[in-house]
């Protein structure tokens, strides 16, 4: 059975859709079946991965709102070789869909993806920055969390937000709901605000953060706009060689955990 991480900050600009296509594509060139779900209304995931979409084409919307077929919606792609339950626009309304449901709208994504489990290694979501009921369906599907934090003045300060939504969601919806990792982005070691960010993080989370921190890095930046991820784009930049090591210490965690 897959396992489900759900890639989230409320926090906006903190490489938290960088992060999921990435993993995604370094999980997919690791031999792993890998699922990328675009929650995000500005579906920058869908476009940043490759995935062109026609006007008709049913998306992640259709999915939760209207319980279509996910497995006609997904897309299949051969650069990194992922399948995608894409987004776009659309998905901007979900919340007011959901809210009208009496019971159950919370449940959307989960029982959307349920069907899919036993064909993927790994199906991460991308969540959009906010707490709405978007992110709480993620949070509800999930197995784990990865927090991305960007190194920078308040960094914790939304992610206080967050465990504060994790915690809701474990006791009223996912009670097996656990913390993935947490994500050191955008670090600068020559700084000395990214150095205390990263001391402070790993102070607050201990072994939950990760080994690996992802640098600032121009082509980080510059692959969403071709498409690609950073493997396809540039694959000897310090970004690219940040996200192997990342990919590879998430597939050793879950080893770990697989044998206990």
């Amino acid at each position: 059975m897959g396992k489900i991480i759900a890639v989230a900050n409320q926090k906006g600009g903190v490489g938290k859709t960088t992060t999921c296509v990435n993993i995604t594509a370094g999980l997919a060139y690791l031999n792993k079946k890998v699922l990328m779900v675009d929650i995000d209304p500005q579906g920058n995931a869908t476009q940043g991965i490759g995935v062109t979409l026609n006007v008709k084409d049913p998306t992640v919307y259709d999915c939760i709102v209207n319980r279509y077929d996910a497995e006609s919606t997904i897309k299949h792609i051969t650069n990194p070789p992922i399948d995608v339950l894409p987004a776009n626009i659309n998905l901007a309304g979900a919340d007011l869909e959901l809210v009208k449901l009496d019971k159950g709208r919370e449940r959307r994504l989960k029982e959307t993806l349920e069907p899919l489990r036993d064909k993927y290694d790994f199906i991460l979501i991308d969540c959009p920055p906010s707490l709405g009921l978007l992110n709480t369906n993620a949070l509800t599907a999930a197995d784990s969390i990865l927090i991305p934090v960007q190194c920078e003045y308040y960094a914790l300060e939304g992610v206080t937000q967050l465990l504060q939504t994790i915690r809701l969601v474990q006791r009223l919806f996912n009670r097996d709901l656990r913390i993935e990792g947490v994500l050191l982005t955008m670090f600068d070691a020559r700084t000395k605000l990214s150095v205390e960010v990263q001391q402070e993080v790993r102070r607050h989370f201990k072994e939950k953060t990760y080994r690996t921190t992802i640098p600032r890095n121009i082509k980080l930046s510059e692959a969403p706009s071709r498409g690609k991820s950073i493997f396809d784009y540039a694959i000897r930049s310090e970004g690219a060689k940040a996200y192997v090591a990342l990919t590879k210490e998430i597939i050793d965690n879950n080893k770990e955990v697989a044998h206990g």
